[in-house]
């Protein structure tokens, strides 16, 4: 069957998008074809493929320092980064 429906993409920022492409494009795929996989995987497991739930009171002040910058490492070479990790 040929694809002929149209799905609607949310509206992103113009540099996640141009992130998000460039990493698709990396990885041999178009924006398209990202989109039509979970599409594919919602239809075989007839839901969600990944827990959905509400994150515990630890994790969301987690992701919250996380986004303000707090307790972030940063590093400039992936080298730095393992040596932090004692790799």
């Amino acid at each position: 069957m040929g694809k002929t429906a149209f799905i609607r993409a949310a509206r992103v920022e113009p540099g996640l998008k141009t992130e998000v492409e460039a990493i698709l494009l990396h990885l041999g795929m178009t924006t398209p074809e990202a989109i039509h996989l979970p599409c594919l995987q919602i239809e075989f497991q007839r839901g969600l493929p990944f827990e959905v739930r509400i994150p515990d009171e630890f994790t969301a002040r987690t992701l919250r320092a996380g986004k303000a910058g707090k307790a972030v490492k940063k590093f400039a070479t992936q080298q730095e980064f393992y040596a932090d990790l004692g790799l």
